[in-house]
């Protein structure tokens, strides 16, 4: 350090200041304004870079709220569909229920009507047969009775009595 404080010269010094005077005007005159152009732009660059990745987030953010609305939204119609579905059946339930059981009624009156019509059928044919088994078992008794004379006589007064009873 002594050296350069013992071999300092005023002229040498006067050449290098103006030279550094003139080289700083020539860098001011030409190399500042394109230098703090580029780091103008650079930051608006970052800055613009900033703001798009803000918008980017809130963008995301809204359609994040949005997929959310839509998923509910979607799940409550899935929901009413359900609902909805649940409710057909249950109504398609019942009314087969109702139909099998009115169905179920009309095949049993069908039935009691079938027996009904049947047993009426069964005891007029009884009754004809009775009559009819009557009616001979009366005709074999009466021309049995009424073989001799006699017997015809007596029954001839017999039905006469009654019939003055009566």
């Amino acid at each position: 350090m002594d050296k350069l404080v013992n071999d300092f010269s005023f002229g040498l010094f006067f050449w290098q200041a103006i030279i550094l005077l003139v080289l700083i005007v020539l860098l001011v005159k030409f190399a500042w304004k394109p230098i703090m152009d580029s780091i103008t732009a650079r930051e608006e660059g970052i800055s613009n870079a900033l703001a798009a990745a803000e918008a980017a987030r809130k963008e995301m953010q809204n359609l994040q709220a949005d997929n959310e609305r839509v998923l509910q939204e979607a799940r409550a119609e899935r929901d009413a569909m359900m609902k909805e579905a649940r409710e057909i059946r249950e109504k398609m339930i019942a009314d087969a229920k109702t139909e099998a059981q009115v169905q179920g009624e009309k095949m049993i009156e069908q039935a009691k009507a079938t027996i009904n019509s049947e047993k009426n059928a069964a005891m007029a044919e009884l009754k004809a047969q009775v009559s009819g088994l009557s009616l001979e078992i009366a005709e074999k008794i009466l021309k049995q009775e009424l073989s001799n004379d006699a017997a015809q006589t007596t029954l001839v007064e017999k039905m006469l009595d009654d019939v003055k009873l009566n």
